[in-house]
Order: C-alpha cells, then structure tokens, then sequence
C-alpha cells in the first residue's frame, strides 16, 4: 500500500490499527485509534518514547468527548465555546480509554478539534485520534512536512496526503480541570 493516501484510506488505516502521520489543527501529529493499545504502542516505538509519557486525544465534538470524561463540570462547554486557538485540556478519571494511553497520573488530554480533516478522519473512525508532535522523542518538533524525519516517515503506516506544503508551529493551550472543577493554565 502508498503510505500517501487520502481521508477514506487514512481512515480504513486506522480502523485496522495502522499508524498515520498526518497534519493537525497545531502542528504535523502521528496518530492512532485511541482505543488500539497495539496502535499505540506502536506510536511509542516510532518516536522512541517512553511508554509513561502520555499522548493527547482529537475527537470530532463535545458530544464525543463526554464519551470519554466522567466529571464534566459547565466550565469545559466556556472554555471549549470560547478558545480563540485550539485548546487541549486535561481530565481527571476518563472512561472508555485503554490504559496505555493515560498519564501516569491517570489523567488524560484531549482536545476538540476545528480542523476538518481531523474530524473527518475522527468522524469515520467513530473513535479519539492519538495526537503526538511527528518527531522523535527529545527532538523539535517540525513545522511543516519537509521538516519531519525520515525515519517518522518511514516508520510510520501511512501518511495523509494533506497540507503537505503548510507550515504549523502553534501547539495548542493547554489547560487542567481537575476534579474540584479549578481551571489551572499549563501553557
């Protein structure tokens, strides 16, 4: 198979535990099901990561997301509504989640995308899309395709042929609700 494909192999890709490097409302991102724990060690091994740093979740919607989240106090729906750039925000006690892809903590990241491709990807798979930055762990993150390394892009499953000319160098907020619902701003 290519590894360049389009939105519906991206997806039937994913559907069947591939991993994909593909571009993000942020930054160039190398993804899975979040719910593959093989997928996503597979992800660990690409970047040379070590397995108790945790990776960030897209979903396509609210309504996805509180698949995934227990406590869901009124302040996510503000924070969420009225983000001026994408916003990751990190839960306490998720659901539905392999442990492979929790914080050492337990906590876990997710953010709503904007970005279309992303919710389509999202969309097919009925599934959380794994997020991490395309670069191998300890390394700057790239700002645009042409900036990836080559062992990524060999590494890696398949790529979306999307936005392959874009430069991305704006990750996204990142911020913690915990359990007693406070709001703490990690970046």
């Amino acid at each position: 198979m290519e590894k360049l494909v389009n939105i519906h192999d991206a997806a039937e890709g994913l559907k069947a535990g591939k991993t994909l490097l593909y571009p993000t409302d942020t930054v160039w991102g190398l993804g899975c099901d979040a719910t593959n724990e093989e997928a996503i060690k597979q992800l660990e091994q690409i970047k040379n990561r070590p397995e108790d740093k945790s990776f960030i979740l897209l979903v396509d919607s609210v309504a996805m997301l509180e698949r995934y989240v227990t406590d869901f106090p009124d302040v996510i729906y503000d924070l969420i509504d009225f983000a001026v750039q994408p916003l990751t925000i990190i839960y306490d006690r998720p659901i539905n989640l392999p442990e492979a892809i929790l914080a050492e903590d337990g906590t876990i990241a997710i953010r709503v995308t904007e970005d279309m491709n992303c919710k389509k990807l999202i969309q097919r798979l009925r599934k959380p899309l794994v997020s991490t930055s395309a670069n191998l762990s300890g390394k700057a993150t790239p700002g645009n395709y042409a900036e990836i390394s080559g062992t990524i892009k060999s590494s890696v499953d398949l790529i979306l042929n999307e936005r392959l000319n874009e430069n991305m160098r704006t990750p996204s907020s990142i911020v913690k609700v915990g359990s007693d619902h406070r709001v703490k701003v990690i970046r």
